[in-house]
């Protein structure tokens, strides 16, 4: 059997309203292709939880700055949706941008406070794109659950806001960042990476998880977070986006940890930006 491709939101909708009349549970995994086993957990942990995933693939342009990579980012549709079908997804929906955004497309949705910082600082209107498409996919899908990486977690945290600030009903699950051995993230963007620069990537995690033992010990943000953009510049990063200590839930800046903490950073090493975060 053919894996089912659907290319339009009423294509979508009727499949979904099948799977419904039979009483089944359906997840989304939102994705901008380019696949790799942490979207692949997304669909496996979708099936432990619902009885069909679909997954999206939709490279959207709205959230990317007019410096960044639109037109270089990955594109491979026959490889991603055998991917999904290796994994049990059950169908792949895969909008073009007109069906996205049709001819007189006015709405952008905004989040404010979890969206402000990190991310939202260094790419300004990136969060309003992606609440903006998010939102759409839910609304066009309609799933039960949808699920999203921890490795975007200031992502993650804005999707959330959005769903209960519209009472959307579906129900947002993050999963745990899917490393490689020497714990670096998997990324879309590490195909950018050159051998030598992916030798230099996995000091990210490494600076992470020192940085979250040293905090866990009762040393400050600002000690810690100057030591970390020195280890990074010394491993071979070309620069450092941020690095902070935030809270886990609202992200809102942490000197110490007094409550459950997030370390998350960006940083650049040749044309890939890579980001990372661990608990604390």
């Amino acid at each position: 059997m053919t894996f089912p491709i659907f290319r339009t939101v009423a294509a979508l909708r009727a499949q979904v309203a099948v799977w419904r009349g039979q009483g089944l549970r359906v997840a989304l995994v939102p994705t901008m292709g380019a696949l790799h086993d942490g979207h692949l957990t997304l669909v496996r942990q979708g099936l432990k939880k619902a009885d069909r995933v679909v997954a999206s693939v939709f490279v959207n342009p709205t959230q990317f700055g007019p410096n960044e990579d639109f037109a270089a980012y990955p594109r491979r549709e026959a490889e991603d949706a055998a991917l999904l079908a290796g994994a049990g997804a059950s169908g792949l929906y895969a909008p073009s941008v007109t069906e996205m955004y049709p001819s007189g497309f006015a709405t952008t949705i905004s989040v404010a406070g979890v969206s402000e910082g990190l991310c939202g600082t260094v790419r300004p209107g990136h969060f309003a794109g992606v609440a903006t498409v998010v939102t759409k996919l839910l609304l066009q899908a309609g799933p039960d659950l949808a699920l999203f990486g921890e490795k975007d977690y200031q992502q993650l945290q804005v999707i959330r806001r959005v769903v209960r600030d519209l009472d959307l009903p579906v129900q947002i699950e993050g999963v745990p960042t899917v490393r490689e051995a020497d714990g670096l993230a998997l990324s879309s963007r590490n195909a950018y990476l050159t051998p030598e620069q992916r030798a230099i990537a996995p000091a990210l995690h490494g600076v992470l998880t020192a940085l979250a033992e040293r905090l866990a010990a009762g040393e400050t943000a600002a000690v810690l977070t100057a030591w970390g953009r020195d280890q990074l510049l010394a491993a071979g990063f070309d620069s450092v986006d941020y690095l902070e200590v935030r809270a886990a839930e609202g992200l809102a800046p942490l000197e110490r940890r007094s409550e459950p903490a997030r370390i998350l950073v960006a940083a650049r090493l040749g044309k890939a930006r890579l980001i990372d975060n661990i608990p604390a």
